[in-house]
């Protein structure tokens, strides 16, 4: 059974966002715990997360299909050692919102070295700093997005994600949470059933179906394997709407948290109830 949603505001407290979920008909959400533009938050206080955890207790929405975002500022692959231990604080701090929420994922873009490292260089820091989020919480699972390679950013290729995992070696508390732009971006190829099994398989084979946790439904508004992370709406861009048909309707991607990070949220129930239709069989 696929969940489909989108990553809605929390604007007004953590509290809201189930109710916005449930206002377009998701049935899993993303969302920020905090002011993905600032370093530093409040605590959440006690009566957001109860607040919180009632209103996605009514919602009908899982706590394992909520998954939350962390900041845009994090870089845990930076080359600067005070600024990579800033971002890992970060990643920490996000980390234990998360599991006060109740929830079971942290979904997050694994870094840039800004040209100053090699690849397997970052990567390794990349690793180190999410064992160490690990070793000081408990139960939240890390979830690295696969990006589009723009700006130095590694986790663009399938060989980065199994790096990381590999060098984490914690199966149970990570993850991997494909985005459907990011990886046309970086150069997979989905746009036909021979490319996206083409495509699937090669994770599978690389980075292992088991790790598979989550995933951003985006079309692209740039080219195959340009590394521009320019996102469009549903049907509207270079991927199409055989794209999507063919993810609906792929196991792989069953019981998990499939988010919309498309760029018109006015579109957003119209894009949930398509992706719906896109299944050969009503869940």
């Amino acid at each position: 059974m696929k969940y489909v949603g989108a990553h809605v505001s929390a604007a007004g407290g953590v509290e809201n966002s189930p109710l916005n979920a449930r206002r377009i008909g998701a049935r899993a959400f993303a969302l920020f715990t905090k002011n993905q533009k600032q370093w530093q938050a409040k605590p959440l206080e006690a009566a957001r997360i109860a607040a919180f955890k009632k209103n996605l207790a009514e919602s009908g929405i899982a706590p394992r299909h909520v998954l939350p975002h962390d900041s845009y500022l994090i870089n845990l692959g930076h080359p600067d050692p005070e600024k990579r231990e800033k971002s890992i604080l970060a990643l920490l701090d996000e980390a234990r919102r998360a599991g006060q929420l109740g929830l079971s994922f942290l979904n997050f873009h694994p870094g840039s070295h800004l040209g100053e490292l090699s690849d397997e260089q970052c990567l390794d820091g990349i690793a180190d700093g999410m064992k160490r989020i690990l070793r000081e919480t408990d139960g939240v699972i890390l979830l690295v997005e696969g990006t589009s390679g723009q700006g130095h950013h590694v986790g663009h290729r399938f060989e980065h994600l199994a790096r990381l995992l590999e060098r984490v070696a914690d199966p149970g508390r990570c993850g991997v949470c494909l985005d459907t732009c990011h990886m046309f971006a970086a150069g997979y190829d989905i746009r036909t059933a021979e490319a996206y099994e083409e495509t699937m398989e090669l994770f599978d084979a690389i980075v292992g179906r088991d790790n598979l946790r989550a995933a951003h439904l985006n079309d692209a508004k740039s080219d195959l394997g340009s590394r521009i992370d320019r996102h469009d709406s549903i049907g509207k861009g270079k991927l199409g709407v055989e794209a999507f048909r063919l993810l609906m309707n792929d196991p792989r991607f069953d019981d998990m948290p499939l988010i919309l990070e498309t760029i018109d949220e006015a579109l957003w129930p119209a894009e949930i109830e398509f992706l719906y239709s896109l299944a050969k069989a009503a869940d």
